[in-house]
């Protein structure tokens, strides 16, 4: 197994990481919209199936976190089926917008049902787009938030760029992702559950258990918290922190554009 991670000096030019296997970067984009398309139509379901729930927690943390407020707009970066922007729209309020942007249409479509069905098609907005290369003006929005699909980025630094780019001066980033489990006993009972569990359940729900393996497996090379947070700092945010969750299974970091 590669132990590489994103900008480490080790990795290939030209080439990242697809789970364990080591791809050509421009390949790994449409090997994810892919695995997306695959899991679209149960891939909420998989999420409280995997996580027992706790996802939902752990994104209102990030909701909490991000503070947000009436008259704001937020970009929710591969947040897909839109779970994140409808927790920030029910807390926000009036004229709150939030715009959901992922390269994934098939996930993009499960979402704007869900908002139809949720009376939340006013305040909820999904646009294709490229985390990498975002179609947005620059100093745009209030906040720039990016639930479990920081890893799935090709190129990580320009998603970070982008993100930079696209916030008010006094713009939040908020960032959840799954991290790296360090306490003992829980360490190797995540990997059992991980490697042995979850694609064998991606397989019952949605037919597919190899896009869930390769979701596995880009969990574990995604860099460390604090090697994440120097990344971006690198962007050109301040005040960076992060935290742990849930034993270190996934971390929040933050950072500010001023």
């Amino acid at each position: 197994m590669s132990k590489d991670k994103p900008g480490d000096p080790g990795q290939k030019a030209g080439y990242t990481h697809f789970g364990f296997e080591e791809v050509r970067t421009a390949d790994k984009q449409q090997r994810v919209r892919e695995v997306f398309s695959s899991v679209a139509r149960r891939y909420d379901v998989m999420n409280d199936l995997m996580s027992f729930g706790i996802h939902r927690l752990w994104k209102r943390f990030v909701i909490d976190l991000a503070g947000v407020r009436p008259g704001e707009r937020v970009l929710d970066v591969a947040g897909g089926t839109g779970d994140v922007s409808f927790r920030a729209a029910r807390k926000a309020g009036a004229g709150f917008h939030a715009t959901v942007c992922d390269i994934n249409g098939d996930m993009l479509e499960v979402g704007r049902q869900r908002a139809l069905k949720q009376y939340l098609d006013d305040k909820v907005s999904f646009v294709e787009g490229n985390a990498e290369k975002l179609a947005f003006p620059d100093r745009s929005f209030d906040a720039y938030t990016i639930a479990f699909g920081i890893r799935n980025v090709p190129q990580i630094e320009l998603a970070l760029a982008e993100a930079h780019r696209v916030l008010k001066h006094g713009g939040r980033f908020l960032c959840l992702e799954f991290s790296t489990v360090e306490m003992p006993g829980l360490d190797k009972l995540y990997d059992l559950f991980s490697f042995n569990v979850i694609p064998q359940i991606g397989r019952a729900v949605t037919g597919d258990a190899e896009s869930y393996r390769y979701l596995v497996e880009s969990i574990r090379q995604f860099p460390r918290p604090s090697a994440f947070a120097e990344m971006i700092s690198a962007a050109g945010f301040a005040r960076v922190s992060w935290q742990s969750l849930s034993g270190g299974i996934v971390a929040l970091h933050s950072g500010w554009r001023l």
